[in-house]
């Protein structure tokens, strides 16, 4: 078994937990402790929270760093994401050659330590020069690329001297091939509990709800590359073509957010807001849209999983349409809950075209159009998609995809025995 410290900026508390990276930290360090690794995942944490946290009988340690540079910036883990780059860069290599890895190896621990993003590009060369410095070969570093964001700022020459570097899928793989550099690639997984079966009632309740109209679902960053609005446009070509059409969506604090209000508002499209407690449940969420009218329904507060997942459930289709999208793991999390996920064109390894997935080819906005029509005259087809995603979803869950990590830790090992 090894110790696997975890080092990224997003984690489990609401004020790191911004996109699918706090999405893969969470879920992989639980599925490592059921492997029985342990953990230590060191993250830009809540100033409100204590800086060490101790679960499972210590098990698993959460860390969290830069809460002093935190506190001036409550908004979230990437306000004043500049300084704490520069701190976190600067801090985190010492505690971890100095402190982390040291007590694993009291312990008898191999330590694995996996740098996540180009935040802590630097960090994790700055660690393996500490090691390299005093010939500790107790650890083996990994730096991983879950997007291109940022490569600007890393000194990739630097980097793939100091780290063994991994991503997570063959479009990053061939984005990193840009900059020189061969990384393996290690796929992203989704947590086991998405595939456990949604209650049945839940998912008719939903449905219940959304009538006889076309109902599409997109939750995502507001931001260019996830395409709102190519699916604005498209509810929009629907309501034109006499569907009424409704869109359910979910976006994030920032200023593209007002791009995408104007492009709502200048189509035409009705909207309505809805805010419901927090932990509100399926029936909850439900209950609420069928009392909505507009073509756009957006939902302003933080759905639980359950009630997301049988909004996914229950839907004609998520969309999951990003112009560039690195690995899709909201796409597999919409085929778990037997969704249909209309992908992007890039990075989605797993999907497969109307076999498990729609995946949408083109920038005419009348392609969703078609799409629908195609399923709603082939009810069959749309059964057939929705029953090869679940089977997909199954082959990435995190204890089959952990099989491939661990081959690689033992084999960086092996080369520096």
């Amino acid at each position: 078994m090894f110790h696997v410290v975890l080092v990224a900026f997003e984690g489990p508390d609401r004020y790191s937990f911004v996109g699918g990276l706090a999405t893969r930290m969470t879920d992989l360090s639980g599925a490592l402790l059921d492997r029985g690794h342990r953990v230590h995942h060191l993250f830009v944490g809540d100033p409100s929270l204590p800086t060490r946290e101790e679960r499972f009988e210590g098990q698993l340690v959460l860390q969290r760093w830069s809460q002093w540079i935190s506190r001036y910036h409550p908004r979230d883990v990437y306000d004043g994401e500049d300084g704490k780059y520069l701190d976190f860069s600067r801090t985190v290599p010492p505690h971890l050659a100095n402190v982390v890895i040291p007590a694993a190896t009291t312990r008898g621990e191999r330590s694995v330590v996996l740098f996540e993003d180009w935040q802590t590009a630097a960090a994790a060369i700055n660690t393996a020069t500490l090691l390299s410095a005093r010939a500790d070969r107790s650890a083996a570093l990994f730096w991983n690329a879950n997007n291109t964001y940022g490569f600007g700022r890393i000194d990739f020459p630097l980097l793939r001297r100091a780290v063994s570097i991994t991503t997570i899928s063959r479009y990053m793989r061939m984005e990193l091939a840009k900059v020189d550099v061969e990384a393996a690639v290690l796929p992203n997984g989704i947590a086991d509990r998405y595939l456990k079966p949604l209650a049945a009632t839940d998912v008719t309740a939903m449905r219940k709800a959304f009538g006889d109209r076309p109902t599409f679902v997109k939750v995502a960053r507001f931001d260019v590359d996830k395409r709102w609005l190519w699916a604005i446009d498209a509810i929009a070509t629907m309501r034109d073509a006499g569907m009424r059409p409704r869109f359910i969506m979910r976006g994030s604090r920032s200023p593209y957010a007002e791009t995408v209000g104007d492009r709502i508002f200048g189509r035409g499209l009705t909207v309505e807001r809805l805010a419901l407690p927090q932990g509100a449940s399926s029936r909850d969420l439900a209950a609420a849209i069928a009392t909505t009218n507009a073509e756009v329904v957006f939902l302003d507060f933080f759905i639980d999983e359950k009630a997301l997942r049988s909004l996914y459930a229950a839907a004609d289709g998520v969309l999951a349409n990003s112009e560039k999208e690195p690995f899709g793991l909201v796409g597999l999390e919409v085929m778990a809950s037997g969704g249909i996920a209309y992908l992007g064109r890039t990075g989605e390894d797993y999907a497969v075209p109307f076999g498990n997935a729609i995946v949408v080819q083109s920038d005419d906005p009348r392609e969703l159009l078609t799409s629908y029509l195609t399923l709603r005259e082939r009810p069959e087809l749309g059964r057939s998609i929705r029953t090869d995603g679940r089977a997909t979803a199954k082959r990435f869950a995190w204890p089959r995809i952990l099989e491939g990590y661990e081959s690689v830790w033992e084999t960086a090992f092996a080369l520096t025995s």
